[in-house]
């Protein structure tokens, strides 16, 4: 690779106008955005036009062969990604892919074989990984601070019309226009695909891998056909055991993860921003503020161009993102077969 890596995304939806897509990678060192991919050609090209990207279309063939696009960052829903992804490793480019890596499990490792076959990069932007917010709290476990880690709790509940990104409201639900978040078929699942695949992977990266796992997955609302309450216990490589709750379909909002220690215990929020809580038999209860910069996606886009570049080891590719879809297939498990057979996986 060059001085300066030249990024094509497949994708342009909500969350690339400032989480992610061209406004992060405009702040990436050495990144730069030359083209961008929509099968809606006005959306693309009205994206491409705010956004200064030189280039749009509505092929991803085009996209994935330009010879002004090195790699490719995959930023739609799960249900395409491991076609084009399969796409760009025949390519022979580095493929750079949102979370979760797939729909499936079968999905997955389709994907990851494919690069390997091409002997491509494999990256996924768990982008917490990378946020000053949870590598602050990562610092803090592997300095001993809590002591050794016993058990992890998660909880995580909504009410439906309460989520930041996709609510479901009753004009929704009675017209049957449910966000695509809520269908299996595209995501793979319902919140806990989305959202709780981010908490599981939190756990795996401080924590160690979860090499345990028993859950359970239902439709309690009857809202959506997704999954909207999940339970879930684990046990991490590290020896901490964990619990998991989340319920989409809830009277009260409530983001919280724990982890408690011989020595102490951190509480924090994982969407919100809230302060975290940091308490330890040595200083007692610590209120820390910690704040997630403008761009969500920068620091982990940072992390997987500097790595292009041969600047630092990966911090979240296939391997992490891969034990994450085990876990999701595991913890959906009946719940979810159903789904996965009408879209003809195994």
């Amino acid at each position: 690779m060059s001085k300066e890596i030249r990024w094509g995304m497949i994708g342009c939806g909500n969350v690339t106008e400032e989480k992610s897509g061209a406004p992060a990678l405009a702040v990436v060192d050495g990144a730069r955005l030359t083209m961008v991919m929509s099968r809606n050609g006005n959306e693309c090209a009205d994206y491409a036009a705010r956004h200064n990207v030189p280039a749009w279309t509505e092929s991803a063939e085009e996209l994935i062969n330009s010879p002004d696009v090195d790699v490719i960052y995959i930023a739609t829903p799960p249900d395409t990604h491991h076609l084009y992804a399969e796409m760009v490793a025949k390519a022979g480019k580095p493929i750079i892919s949102e979370k979760p890596l797939c729909r499936w499990l079968s999905e997955a490792e389709a994907m990851v074989e494919a690069a390997k076959k091409a002997g491509v990069p494999l990256l996924c932007t768990y982008y917490r990984r990378e946020l000053p917010r949870f590598l602050m709290i990562k610092k803090w476990i592997d300095e001993g601070r809590i002591g050794t880690p016993r058990f992890v709790h998660i909880q995580h509940s909504l009410r439906p019309e309460s989520h930041p990104v996709a609510p479901v409201t009753g004009d929704m639900v009675m017209s049957g226009d449910i966000p695509w978040r809520f269908d299996p078929a595209v995501g793979g699942g319902g919140n806990f695909a989305d959202m709780g695949t981010h908490m599981l992977d939190m756990a795996d990266y401080l924590l160690g891998p979860i090499v345990e796992v028993e859950g359970r997955a239902e439709n309690k609302g009857g809202i959506y056909a997704a999954e909207d309450t999940v339970s879930a216990s684990f046990l991490c490589e590290g020896g901490a055991h964990g619990t998991g709750q989340w319920c989409y379909v809830a009277g009260t909002n409530v983001d919280r993860m724990e982890i408690v220690g011989t020595e102490g215990a951190v509480r924090f929020s994982f969407f919100d921003q809230e302060p975290h809580e940091l308490e330890t038999k040595k200083d007692g209860l610590q209120i820390i503020e910690a704040k997630n910069p403008k761009h969500f996606h920068q620091p982990i886009l940072q992390m997987c161009n500097d790595v292009l570049m041969g600047k630092r080891e990966a911090s979240s590719d296939w391997r992490n993102a891969m034990r994450a879809m085990r876990l999701q297939d595991k913890i959906l498990g009946d719940f979810i077969r159903p789904f996965k057979e009408a879209t003809g996986a195994v």
